[in-house]
């Protein structure tokens, strides 16, 4: 018995191996930073739901990515996995106020909104 799972498990190891490297290779610095945005979207989209009711928020929180420095968009992202928190405000605001962010909600968001 243990001849034949070690038998097994000699064929089981290039599998493994080549799903390992193509998960690996999977996960491209684009691959990355897709996911990264996407889990600062779900931080950031209850904030903007709370502070802007009715208002269209997926044109609002692209404004916000596409602004945003990598390192907020890291903070954001671990955020989404605990929930926003006070950082994560001040995070949105900051983004928020720059004058890049302002001419995209104000040309972007406010189509958006005026549709």
């Amino acid at each position: 018995m243990i001849r034949a799972l070690s038998g097994f498990a000699g064929r089981m190891l290039p599998v493994a191996a080549l799903t390992g490297g193509a998960l690996a290779a999977a996960c491209t610095p684009v691959a990355r930073d897709d996911l990264t945005r996407a889990a600062a979207r779900n931080a950031i989209r209850p904030i903007i739901a709370e502070r802007f009711p009715g208002v269209p928020l997926e044109p609002g929180i692209d404004c916000l990515i596409d602004n945003a420095s990598s390192d907020e968009l890291l903070a954001l992202g671990a955020d989404s996995i605990t929930g926003p928190t006070a950082a994560t405000q001040q995070i949105v605001l900051t983004i928020a106020a720059r004058p890049e962010t302002i001419n995209c909600l104000a040309t972007d968001g406010l189509n958006a909104f005026l549709r």
